[in-house]
């Protein structure tokens, strides 16, 4: 992968409405499409950090093209195209944004965060051994942090523009969307998280877990946002899965870990990244890229 000089925003490139600004993605309107932008902007423990991650941004919204690519013969997702070339005069540096950008279908978005856990570690973990339930299942005693499941779990959040999304049992999501819509996206979740799961295996790579989210054009259930990505999926090196630890994962953790350990007060901005923080964080999301899909 090409390295590429991080951006924290594409304001200034892009000539189109902004109408929303996530921590990493940036939402313009095309009239007919949405233009998604995904920076090197990260965030942890609910604050965007600084300075950004270099390729960051690259890898997050190619691994999503792929693996939308890869799942749309049996899930349909909003992807139109992911051509910088093709958006003309509406991008005034299309280098820049070269492998950054996605153009979608405008959807309806359902409001639940769609979680399949196939090993229980996390928030799933924490919710156990205080309650032996996850999102109201009831699970036996003596289960092992890290253990896998013998059938995934399907544990929506309902979705907050403000503050953290809601855990929810899903006799609650029935009750908010509709039990017929519900159980088509609880099963269209653990579809898509089998297939990945049995991907990612073949590659020495556990998905230990993932989040979808889901909307509507005209009736039809169309996945949107990101997919399979380390912002929203738990992968763990297959060499590095055991019981009863923590896990360090493929993803941002040595922000993580740097933030846990340092002296930040956790009620403001932390200061700036250390540079071998970023450049340990840029790397894992290069190798994560490298493992899945580099050498297809």
């Amino acid at each position: 992968m090409s390295t590429q000089v991080a951006i924290s925003t594409a304001e200034d490139i892009v000539k189109a409405p902004l109408i929303y600004k996530g921590k990493v993605r940036e939402l313009y309107d095309l009239g007919e499409h949405f233009l998604i932008v995904v920076t090197d902007r990260i965030s942890a423990f609910d604050y965007v950090l600084d300075p950004p991650v270099p390729n960051k941004g690259n890898v997050l919204n190619q691994l999503s093209a792929y693996w939308f690519e890869l799942t749309e013969s049996f899930q349909p997702n909003h992807v139109v195209h992911t051509d910088v070339s093709l958006l003309g005069d509406l991008v005034t540096d299309p280098e820049v944004l070269r492998n950054r950008i996605m153009v979608v279908k405008k959807a309806e978005r359902i409001d639940m965060e769609c979680i399949v856990r196939g090993y229980i570690t996390g928030g799933g973990w924490r919710q156990y051994t205080t309650s032996k339930e996850i999102n109201g299942i009831e699970l036996p005693d003596g289960i092992r942090k890290n253990e896998r499941f013998s059938e995934p779990l399907f544990t929506p959040s309902a979705k907050n523009d403000v503050g953290h999304d809601e855990d929810i049992s899903f006799a609650e999501m029935e009750a908010f969307i509709g039990a017929e819509l519900a159980g088509m996206l609880r099963d269209r979740s653990i579809e898509l998280y089998n297939f990945a799961h049995e991907y990612c295996e073949k590659r020495n790579i556990i998905l230990a877990d993932c989040k979808f989210e889901f909307g509507l054009i005209d009736g039809e259930i169309i996945l949107i946002d990101e997919l399979f990505t380390p912002d929203s999926s738990r992968f763990w090196a297959k060499e590095s899965y055991a019981l009863d630890i923590e896990i360090d994962s493929m993803d941002k953790e040595p922000v993580r870990t740097y933030l846990s350990n340092s002296d930040w007060d956790k009620n403001s901005k932390p200061n700036p990244l250390p540079e071998h923080v970023i450049a340990e964080t840029s790397r894992r999301y290069e190798d994560i890229y490298s493992r899945l899909i580099a050498n297809e």
